[in-house]
């Protein structure tokens, strides 16, 4: 894979300018993702469990797209709408991110109505 945009239908498309994914030599940056579903554009149905899984599903599909995977990813940056679903958030990360972990920064931001969690990635390809 060249230097460039990352694009898939598997993950929403951005709402504003910016790439699902930009390669830079061996450095892979991944936009954030949310609880979107691409294939109906709407906000999973659930709490915070629920579109975590969504989110690192649609992170999980630009990664592939990419040609990498969750093992690539070396930061994950969390963004939480309320402290409170810390803990719901942790259990399902916990889930689904196996180890060795991604090192990972956790914040709490205002999102866009229904959205209760944003993540963005870091990856290093070999080649």
């Amino acid at each position: 894979m060249t230097d460039g945009a990352i694009s898939t239908d598997a993950a929403p498309k951005p709402v504003a300018a910016y790439s699902q994914a930009k390669r830079k030599g061996n450095i892979l940056q991944l936009a954030g993702q949310v609880g979107i579903d691409p294939a109906t554009g709407s906000v999973v149905d659930g709490g915070v469990a629920e579109q975590t899984r969504q989110t690192l599903a649609n992170l999980e599909a630009v990664l592939a797209a990419a040609g990498a995977s969750m093992a690539d990813v070396v930061m994950m940056r969390v963004y939480l709408t309320d402290t409170a679903h810390f803990t719901e958030l942790n259990a399902t990360y916990n889930e689904l991110v196996g180890e060795p972990y991604p090192a990972r920064t956790t914040v709490y931001v205002g999102l866009p109505d229904g959205l209760l969690v944003e993540i963005d990635a870091l990856a290093v390809l070999d080649s």
